[in-house]
């Protein structure tokens, strides 16, 4: 197993060419899926699973790992396919979304695609999973679906969306009504739970799906005769996305004169540690890990006062 994750820590040289790795996988059919080689901390054989009383039906059980424990997440069930078969020598990945580490029980370990985002696009309007793809993308001739494994976590465990009593009174508060905000995001998961802390705030947001998209949004606002920096408060960018990724948006914002002064913020359930490395290396603001809604308010707030502080 460790060869197929052995070029993991060659990823940071990904970063900023619209370029990622993918590592693809079998659940009970033919079928090739794939998440984010980013998320993955390793993949091996099942340890020992011990049962949990009243878990959610997707969940087979729990391991220990180095001292924790984690959950396994059926994943073929996880999607709305058929539970898989699992013994001592089924195989699971081990990953990290959001600040918290799972395993996913799958059928059988593929391969490492190497591509450019812009080879990967939203799945189509008839694809019978959608509900559960972020994108698809072509390997060896062969459609590959990317999974929403942030929709799947959400499922299990919802996101709190509210902020709290003290933020809501902050002084600041008054100030956000009616600031708008683009948030770009292929995970319409994360853009619904988003939506609710910004309104929550009266905010107004405006959405697009990949970093294409967004440019183009923006653009078209600029071609207007807006000044974007003064219409948005901000520009909040998932970092993996279809088509153009985010690092490759706020780089190209930042070579854009009339985009260029826009405050980025890199919002990516992807590991914080490695992403505020590279946050100064593509340009953006600052960081907030997926999916905190009181940090995100804060960051929103703080960005009132620098703004209301300058006029």
């Amino acid at each position: 197993m460790s060869d197929v994750l052995k070029n993991v820590d060659s990823r940071t040289k990904l970063v900023g060419e619209n370029r990622l790795e993918l590592l693809t996988f079998k659940l009970a059919s033919r079928q090739r899926f794939a998440i984010n080689v980013f998320k993955v901390q390793e993949v091996l054989i099942l340890p020992k699973l011990t049962l949990m009383p009243n878990r959610h039906d997707v969940i087979i059980g729990v391991i220990y790992l180095r001292g924790r424990a984690l959950p396994v997440f059926d994943l073929s069930k996880s999607i709305g396919m058929k539970p898989l078969e699992y013994n001592a020598e089924s195989t699971i990945i081990v990953t990290e979304y959001n600040s918290t580490v799972q395993a996913f029980l799958i059928g059988s370990v593929d391969r490492i695609a190497n591509l450019n985002w812009d080879q990967v696009m939203p799945p189509p309007s008839g694809a019978g999973r959608r509900h559960y793809l972020t994108a698809i993308t072509h390997v060896e001739d062969e459609i590959v679906e990317i999974i929403d494994v942030e929709k799947v976590l959400a499922e299990v465990a919802p996101a709190e969306t509210r902020i709290s009593a003290e933020l809501l009174e902050h002084e600041m508060m008054s100030e956000a009504v009616g600031r708008e905000i683009l948030m770009v995001d292929d995970s319409t998961t994360a853009i619904a739970q988003a939506r609710a802390t910004f309104e929550s705030m009266g905010l107004i947001l405006h959405e697009a799906h990949d970093g294409a998209k967004g440019l183009e949004l923006l653009r078209s606002w600029a071609d207007q005769g807006i000044d974007v920096s003064e219409k948005l408060l901000m520009v909040v960018t998932d970092a993996e996305m279809p088509v153009m990724d985010g690092y490759m948006l706020t780089a190209e914002i930042r070579t854009d004169s009339r985009l260029k002064d826009l405050f980025v913020v890199l919002h990516t359930s992807l590991s914080g540690n490695f992403n505020k490395a590279m946050v100064e290396k593509v340009g953006c603001d600052d960081f907030l890990s997926k999916f905190k809604p009181n940090a995100l308010a804060e960051l929103i707030l703080k960005r009132i006062e620098q703004v209301v502080s300058r006029k």
